[in-house]
C-alpha cells in the first residue's frame, strides 16, 4: 500500500471518473496505486446511490467493484461521531471517518469543511483536488 491516505467525497468521485476532467488525476494516481482511498459502507452507499443517479447503474456498479476489489482500498468504520458539520451533518461521514482512519487527506469541493480550518481538535488536512494535485 502506498503511504497517502484519503478520503474521497462525493463529489470528487463524479469529477475523477471522467477522462476529460483534470480531477482524472486522482483516478490515475489511485490505479497506479500512489494513494490508498479509504471507504466506510456509508460512503459506498452514498457513492452508489449519487453514481447511479448522475451516470448509470452500470457505471456504479463499475466503479463499486473496483473500489471493493482493490488492493489499495482500506474499508474503516468512524469509531466516533464528532458532529462537527453543522450546515451539513450528511458530510459528517466524510471528516469522521478521515479522523478514525487518520488519512493524511480529505479531498472534496464543498466549502461546507473549511470548519476544520477553525477547529483545534480534531485536526483533518482538507484539501481540493487542485490542491492535492499539488501534493503528489
Amino acid at each position: 500500500m502506498s503511504s497517502i491516505k484519503v478520503v474521497i467525497d462525493t463529489n470528487v468521485l463524479l469529477k475523477t471518473l471522467n477522462r476529460i476532467n483534470f480531477e482524472f488525476f486522482i483516478y490515475n494516481s489511485f490505479i497506479e496505486q500512489k494513494l490508498d482511498w479509504i471507504v466506510s459502507n456509508e460512503i459506498l452507499i452514498e457513492y452508489e446511490e449519487v453514481l447511479t443517479s448522475f451516470y448509470s447503474v452500470k457505471t456504479s456498479n463499475l466503479v463499486l467493484e473496483i473500489l471493493c476489489n482493490a488492493n489499495n482500498v482500506i474499508f474503516s468504520e468512524p469509531y466516533f461521531q464528532w458532529d462537527i458539520i453543522k450546515i451539513d451533518p450528511d458530510d459528517n461521514k466524510f471528516s469522521d471517518l478521515a479522523i478514525s482512519a487518520n488519512a493524511n487527506y480529505l479531498i472534496t469541493f464543498d466549502k461546507h469543511f473549511d470548519v476544520f480550518k477553525e477547529v483545534e481538535f480534531p485536526k483533518l488536512e482538507v484539501l481540493s483536488p487542485s490542491q492535492f494535485f499539488k501534493v503528489l
